[in-house]
């Protein structure tokens, strides 16, 4: 009997963490009574600096179900994507199996069998894909939509319509462990580890409680993230771009010259005013944007932890 640990990342979650608990809860025991998973599974909250009472609501729900729910407490906030490789990393030698969930309950939970299902069927990964994106407003659901056809444009493999919502058994996290980059973009990463793979399909929901933590300026973030770790082509674009406006000025020189030969002289003060602001304006987007690729590889190269894990608590453990 495998071994499940169900890794939940939580930044400001106390209004949903007890509803997210008592669903996983049954989760678990609905598979354990069907003996898919071990009776020891668990579920690992991984607390990203809150600043609400989401820990104490974690060691709470530890007091009360001490081999169900266990906890990491992290040293201080370092994002969603950090926060949910400490859980996986730490979980991957607790158990024989992961599947990692937002504490929102946006993600059915429903599906988890169908990701249990799959891993029995030999699937060393699962991604939990949405069907559609109906309950989500036009403007999300259009940059969403844009976000991924962008990402496999840029050549950064991705599955479509998945967020972090997958499983990922021992011998897959153990290959994930090996990827030891400091900028993080899982959605991109985890494909890279190759094995048997699988998706099951589910139908978003509400959020259960609380405000979303992922607003437009951080989902503009990750998604640069995404481009910038795992492909070069913008920076290619901007040289595709230099060549053209090369091109641009070789004719707009010639043209020049023949007017000058003709007798008919233009001003130009205008065009070429705005001429110089375009350059201006596009050099300073280059340097701009290759400035990033350097400021990750600055980061890389450090090699500083990409978290600090103040506090476990682990089955069995009491609360002090």
């Amino acid at each position: 009997m495998n071994k499940l640990g169900i890794v939940v990342p939580c930044y400001n979650e106390e209004e949903v963490l007890g509803m997210t608990s008592e669903a996983l809860r049954a989760v678990l025991d609905d598979l354990i009574s069907k003996g898919k998973i071990a009776s020891d599974s668990f579920i690992m909250f991984v607390n990203d600096g809150s600043k609400d009472r989401t820990w104490e609501l974690i060691e709470e729900q530890h007091r009360l179900y001490k081999d169900k729910c266990i906890g990491i407490k992290l040293a201080r906030n370092v994002g969603h994507q950090y926060a949910l490789t400490a859980g996986l990393l730490t979980a991957k030698d607790m158990c024989d199996v992961t599947i990692s969930i937002d504490a929102d309950l946006q993600d059915d939970v429903a599906t988890i069998e169908d990701m249990i299902d799959k891993y029995y069927e030999g699937c060393q990964i699962v991604y939990g894909v949405r069907k559609e994106r109906k309950t989500d407003s036009f403007f999300k659901r259009t940059t969403a939509q844009g976000f991924y056809k962008l990402m496999a444009a840029m050549g950064v493999k991705t599955v479509y319509n998945h967020a972090d919502y997958r499983l990922m058994s021992k011998r897959a996290l153990e290959e994930f462990a090996k990827y030891s980059e400091y900028n993080l973009f899982l959605r991109g990463m985890v494909p890279l580890i190759g094995f048997k793979t699988d998706c099951v399909y589910y139908d978003r929901k509400e959020r259960a409680a609380g405000e979303s933590k992922y607003p437009l300026k951080k989902m503009l973030a990750l998604a640069f993230d995404g481009i910038s770790s795992f492909s070069t082509k913008p920076i290619t674009m901007i040289l595709s771009i230099g060549f053209f406006i090369i091109f641009l000025s070789i004719i707009a020189a010639v043209y020049a010259l023949v007017s000058y030969g003709m007798g008919r002289v233009v001003p130009g003060w205008t065009s070429l005013i705005l001429s110089l602001w375009f350059l201006g304006g596009l050099q300073l987007l280059a340097i701009g944007l290759v400035g990033q690729y350097i400021g990750k590889i600055y980061s890389e190269v450090k090699r500083r932890p990409r978290y600090a894990i103040e506090k476990i608590l682990e089955q069995g453990d009491d609360v002090k």
